[in-house]
C-alpha cells in the first residue's frame, strides 16, 4: 500500500502579479520538475503553520498564509500526494533558492511553458483562469 504525504505549497504572488515557481533539483523526487515551494504538514500542525514554516526553511523568507486555494490529490509510482495550495502573501526577505535548483516569477499566462510536477498542474491550470 502506498503512503499517502500530506504536503502544503505556498502560491506566492508578487507586485506585478507573477507567481513564484521554483525548479525541483535533481536530487529530489520528481527531479527536474517546476513546482510550488513547500513540504510536508507534520503531525499536529496546522496547514497555515506548515506553509510558513516549510517556506521559511526552505527559501529563507517569511510569508503570512492567507488561504486555501486548491487541493488535489495525485498518485505517483511509489507514494499518493495529498497536495494543498494555500495563497500567502511574502512578508520579510527575498526568497532564495536553497534546495530547490532554481527559482522565478512568472505572469499567470506563461506558467504552462514550464515543465510542472504532475501533483501541481491542476493549481496551474486554476490560476491560469483565474
Amino acid at each position: 500500500m502506498k503512503k499517502t504525504l500530506k504536503v502544503a505549497a505556498a502560491i506566492i504572488e508578487n507586485e506585478n502579479n507573477e507567481v513564484l515557481c521554483t525548479l525541483r533539483s535533481p536530487n529530489m523526487l520528481i527531479p527536474n520538475c517546476w513546482e510550488f515551494p513547500g513540504g510536508k504538514v507534520e503531525n499536529n500542525e496546522s496547514l497555515f503553520d506548515a506553509i510558513e514554516r516549510e517556506i521559511k526553511e526552505e527559501l529563507r523568507c517569511t510569508v503570512q498564509a492567507q488561504s486555501v486555494f486548491h487541493e488535489n490529490i495525485h498518485e505517483y509510482d511509489s507514494f499518493i500526494i495529498n497536495l494543498i495550495c494555500i495563497k500567502c502573501k511574502l512578508i520579510d526577505k527575498k526568497p532564495q533558492a536553497t534546495e530547490h535548483s532554481k527559482l522565478i516569477w512568472m505572469n499567470k499566462q506563461n506558467l504552462m511553458s514550464l515543465k510542472w510536477a504532475p501533483a501541481d498542474i491542476p493549481a496551474v491550470n486554476k490560476l491560469i483562469r483565474e
